[in-house]
């Protein structure tokens, strides 16, 4: 069987310019690679990521979208803090805005329009099961593959949505948030959906499978101390991102483990001291800067070896 190619692409918030960018410059070089994908996953800022590539977007637009449309949706006014008594209590931006731009780039089109696999992580708050022995929270992974069970029907702007209703940045949506909190990273997510054999007949064997992997840039935070007695108003917002680094770096783990030379990882790091929130839409021109200065040969090389070979 020929390799079966996955793209992943990690939460962020708007530090998803950075892979968009990092997509851009790989075209350049290698025109046409992402035509050859099988399956694109994304989390979060990712997952908007994967639906616009799906969607028949080129790296260069979604990255204006970044630019013309990042502050708009992390647009946060003196009214909304004073109200959400200075982000102690409510969401602290707008989902109303987001869901006006997303719309305006995907209209009615269904994942199953969309013109590639795609794979996008959320947490479903609460199944409403009939049984009370079975309704609870859990995880949910949107796709359109064909087959019982998949979502080809769900509105792709509104799976977006979902995947960036991050907590406490945006209340949920229809009883979804952000996938980041159990898959920031979805590889691991994507390798186990390309081994379903409800959706791929027959599923490809491990060493047919190529996966590329892109961060949106991580900041190289540490926590001083060997025994903090912490509770929860110390450990609320860094556990959070403790959490999401973790589930990252685990999925970056098992996936090196089980594909070897066929996974690639980009996860680039900040330089020491500098610190990106996922909403510092501010800050876009330094993230370009530095996206645009990234070194790329290992990835190129391996894009051209694994990928297109």
């Amino acid at each position: 069987m020929s390799r079966f190619r996955i793209l992943s692409l990690d939460g962020g918030g708007v530090r998803g310019i950075v892979p968009a960018i990092v997509l851009e410059r790989l075209s350049e070089k290698l025109p046409g690679w992402i035509d050859e994908v099988d399956l694109i996953a994304g989390t979060s800022t990712g997952g908007l990521l994967a639906l616009c590539l799906a969607h028949g977007l080129e790296p260069r637009e979604i990255r204006e979208i970044y630019v013309e449309k990042g502050p708009r949706v992390f647009d946060d006014s003196w009214l909304d803090n004073l109200l959400d008594l200075g982000k102690t209590v409510g969401a602290q931006f707008d989902a109303k805005n987001l869901v006006r731009e997303l719309r305006a780039i995907f209209g009615e089109t269904t994942l199953g329009e969309l013109r590639k696999r795609v794979l996008v992580a959320a947490f479903d708050l609460d199944n409403e099961s009939a049984d009370p022995a079975e309704r609870m929270w859990k995880p949910k992974l949107f796709h359109n593959f064909p087959g019982r069970e998949n979502d080809r029907r769900e509105l792709a702007y509104k799976v977006g949505v979902y995947a960036c209703a991050a907590p406490t940045y945006f209340a949920s949506v229809d009883g979804y948030i952000d996938g980041g909190v159990y898959a920031n990273n979805p590889s691991m997510c994507a390798l186990a959906q390309s081994q379903d054999s409800r959706y791929i007949k027959p599923p490809p064997r491990m060493k047919n499978v190529v996966l590329l992997s892109l961060g949106t840039g991580m900041s190289l935070k540490y926590i001083r101390g060997k025994a903090l007695d912490w509770g929860y108003a110390q450990w609320a917002r860094p556990i959070i991102e403790i959490m999401m680094d973790g589930v990252s770096g685990i999925a970056d783990y098992q996936c090196k483990k089980i594909l070897g030379r066929n996974y690639c990882r980009l996860a680039p790091a900040f330089p020491p001291g500098t610190v990106i929130p996922m909403d510092a839409a501010r800050r876009i021109p330094e993230l370009v800067a530095f996206a645009e200065g990234l070194e790329l040969r290992r990835t190129i090389r391996w894009v051209e070896e694994k990928w297109l070979s």
